[in-house]
């Protein structure tokens, strides 16, 4: 989806780096698309072709081999997509958010949450992360607001919470796993007020800042929509192929976020 896209465009050159300071801009022309939004791109060309989420993700991986992948997936990829690889990464979850749009049904988009998670993410907190982004989308999506959504998703998936943000910025380190990034990019979608705050309280935290900003950033477009600036920061930055396929994507699934539509004279 384009608000977990945008997130990982504005995190990526704050990843590995210091936490933001304040009134750092969210467009940077440094930005670049990570491996977060080539395989959120692949899950939503999965569910549009119908096709394996184990293949769509290993032919991402060749058409894009210097996206910053991680090694094990760099592994698993190289050698042809087999078996998953048990893990608790974040990856399961900066990826998932396509299948939320996909399914009107909650029971199926878990469902659905869980096939995408598992052709490498089979962990039991890998496919949990991504359930836990996917159920507080759909949550979003139906009107809930932002307290009951965290309240409700981090009792049901055993998530703590920090007392407040400012606890959450204080208490904050680099963790690249699931149960580490997705109570954080819960937190923040739920207890801010804008796409642009969620933004922004995603850089000031020490954290894997693309992916914390991507899994956010997907919330946050279930909530507030994406801004302009933030759709043509994506466009900016991705191909004509890939603006090509979220714009089918979007298409197909008839759900407009906010909230934004794509132009009708790019429809003809």
């Amino acid at each position: 989806m384009l608000g977990a896209i945008a997130g990982d465009i504005i995190g990526s050159i704050h990843e590995h780096g210091p936490p933001a300071p304040p009134g750092t801009p969210l467009i940077d022309p440094r930005s670049f698309v990570t491996d977060d939004s080539i395989l959120t791109l692949a899950t939503m060309e999965a569910l549009l072709e119908g096709e394996d989420y184990a293949r769509a993700y290993q032919r991402a991986w060749e058409r894009y081999p210097d996206a910053g992948w991680g090694g094990m997936f760099r592994r698993w990829a190289s050698q042809g997509g087999g078996e998953p690889y048990n893990s608790f990464g974040n990856g399961s979850a900066m990826r998932v958010s396509p299948v939320a749009l996909w399914y009107t049904q909650r029971d199926q988009a878990l469902e659905g949450a869980e096939r995408s998670a598992a052709v490498t993410h089979n962990h039991p907190e890998g496919v949990k992360g991504a359930q836990a982004v996917v159920d507080a989308i759909h949550r979003a999506f139906a009107g809930q607001d932002g307290a009951d959504i965290l309240g409700q998703v981090a009792r049901d998936y055993s998530y703590p919470i920090e007392p407040s943000l400012a606890a959450l910025q204080e208490s904050s380190r680099y963790n690249e796993t699931c149960q580490g990034t997705v109570p954080a990019a819960l937190q923040i979608a739920c207890q801010t007020e804008s796409f642009d705050e969620c933004m922004t309280t995603c850089l000031a935290l020490d954290a894997d800042t693309d992916t914390l900003a991507c899994i956010a950033g997907g919330i946050a477009e279930a909530r507030w929509g994406v801004p302009e600036w933030a759709i043509d920061l994506i466009r900016e930055r991705l191909n004509g192929e890939q603006w090509d396929l979220v714009q089918s994507f979007y298409r197909t699934t008839g759900k407009p976020v906010n909230r934004w539509q794509i132009n009708e004279s790019e429809q003809t």
